[in-house]
């Protein structure tokens, strides 16, 4: 069996991800190491992927009916709301999006709720014939998409709530010169997923790790708040959304 926690997993947090996770299996009665792997992806796709945490797009996406949906945790940030969270759209500039036409955006990966699909969501109903930027980067990550936006490489870029605020609590330069000009819609945040675990038992886990005194501090410094178990089609508000700008023209990046 594998486990995982990729999304968040910032340098800074990483033995706060381990305290989490220490005390989750704890709960659970497993004793797994987290991978922590660079490449995500090739954990999901595994028969014996017990634990993880993946982001809404591949969810509803490339691994739709093959990750089995566990919970959704919530985050204390700006910009997050219950099991719901947003992308902020960050530029150098306050100015009206429609502005931005013929610029460069930032884009972390073709694949991202929070860092893609937000940003053509803010931008598409300013799209002619599915155009508005001049050409997009992949960045490979927030943090570099801050960057190529705070350095003049990019003009514009989305990223989510809580990478923000670890951005601000933990790597404040990034953000320095930044400004907020749009959030995108809310969609349910990043779910806790599996394929081979037994998902009621993982669920009655969360409900004892999440009021665990033991972990409050874990927890505080992932923002974790709690969580939810949302109705099965919750996520196909991601698809929603993308199917309804699709219709009305969409907007090319990568």
């Amino acid at each position: 069996m594998i486990a995982s926690l990729p999304m968040y997993d910032w340098p800074e947090v990483h033995g706060a991800t381990e305290a989490w996770w220490r005390g989750l299996s704890r709960h659970l009665g497993v004793a797994l190491e987290l991978d922590r792997s660079p490449d995500h992806f090739a954990a999901w796709r595994r028969d014996n992927l017990f634990f993880s945490q993946t982001c809404g797009y591949p969810f509803t996406h490339e691994f739709n009916g093959l990750l089995k949906y566990v919970a959704t945790p919530h985050y204390a940030v700006p910009g997050c709301e219950g099991a719901n969270y947003c992308s902020f759209i960050f530029a150098r500039v306050d100015q009206p999006l429609d502005s931005f036409r013929g610029g460069i955006a930032a884009v972390n990966n073709p694949d991202s709720m929070s860092g893609m699909l937000a940003l053509k969501l803010a931008f598409a109903p300013f799209a002619r014939e599915g155009k508005f930027f001049t050409s997009a980067i992949q960045s490979g990550g927030h943090v570099n998409s801050m960057a190529a936006v705070r350095d003049g490489l990019a003009d514009v870029c989305a990223t989510d709530a809580v990478c923000v605020a670890m951005a601000r609590r933990y790597r404040p330069d990034y953000l320095e010169g930044l400004v907020e000009i749009a959030r995108s819609p809310s969609v349910p945040a990043l779910p806790y997923v599996t394929r081979s675990g037994n998902i009621d038992a993982m669920r009655a886990a969360l409900v004892v790790a999440f009021a665990d005194s033991e972990l409050q501090v874990c927890r505080d410094q992932l923002f974790l708040s709690g969580h939810s178990v949302l109705r099965p089609n919750a996520y196909e508000r991601i698809t929603d959304l993308e199917s309804d700008m699709q219709n009305a023209g969409g907007l090319d990046l990568l």
